[in-house]
């Protein structure tokens, strides 16, 4: 066997041990949350456990299986365990993009401390769904509890991005970048708001290329649209 065909081989061999490695993590995380349940049939926390890794797991029927089954256990004992398990199933459905069915439940949730986080959950939503108008009422309304929040923030800049609404997307990414001024993602945006702007952009995409150069390299056919748009309106 040549050098090379070893060196092919040996990283074969590294990837299916890492492979094997990450499975072999994955079945005891999934015992230990099975074994939860049995131990304390009365926790509602521990079906919302397994919910969520079973997510990770991308294993989105029995994820909603699950939720359904504990909703069926729990929501009639309790406020607070029926609007957590609803949530959670909403992010089920968002996960697996089932898009209207995760605003159906995030939309039935009253609780006050979840109805944050299902504002946050349904400007999201509408923003994988493309409707960035709910997307902006959503996000406005989750950031009127959570003025500071750059998750929130950043939500509302990117969908007011996608309007063209260009001067107040910046301002709510400068609000994101006050809070993580080394954010991959939120400098490549304002780079490109800078750039519509015709501000300096420079610094946005150096910090963008460092911190997050995949979200950079994926963002570059968007750096060409923008090129394109910025030519077509200056010949106007």
């Amino acid at each position: 066997m040549d050098q090379k065909s070893e060196e092919i081989k040996n990283r074969q061999q590294a990837i299916e041990k890492e492979h094997e490695e990450k499975q072999r993590k994955a079945d005891e995380t999934l015992h230990k949350l099975v074994e939860d349940i049995d131990n304390h049939p009365d926790d509602y926390r521990t079906y919302y456990d397994l919910c969520s890794f079973l997510v990770q797991l991308h294993n989105y029927t029995q994820a909603e299986e699950l939720m359904m089954k504990a909703l069926g256990l729990f929501a009639d004992r309790s406020k607070k365990a029926k609007e957590t398990l609803t949530y959670g199933l909403g992010n089920v459905y968002y996960a697996a993009g089932e898009y209207d069915k995760a605003i159906q439940q995030f939309n039935s949730l009253s609780d006050g401390d979840m109805k944050t986080d299902a504002y946050i959950m349904l400007a999201q939503s509408y923003m994988a769904k493309e409707d960035y108008k709910k997307a902006v009422v959503f996000a406005l309304t989750a950031q009127g509890f959570r003025r500071q929040d750059p998750e929130i923030n950043y939500l509302l800049a990117s969908s007011l991005l996608a309007l063209g609404n260009f001067k107040e997307s910046a301002e709510f990414y400068d609000k994101v970048l006050a809070a993580k001024p080394n954010d991959g993602k939120a400098n490549f945006d304002r780079g490109i708001v800078a750039m519509v702007l015709e501000e300096d952009f420079s610094t946005y995409f150096d910090k963008a290329k460092s911190n997050d150069p995949k979200y950079f390299e994926k963002g570059q056919k968007r750096l060409a649209d923008i090129e394109k748009f910025i030519q077509v309106k200056n010949k106007k």
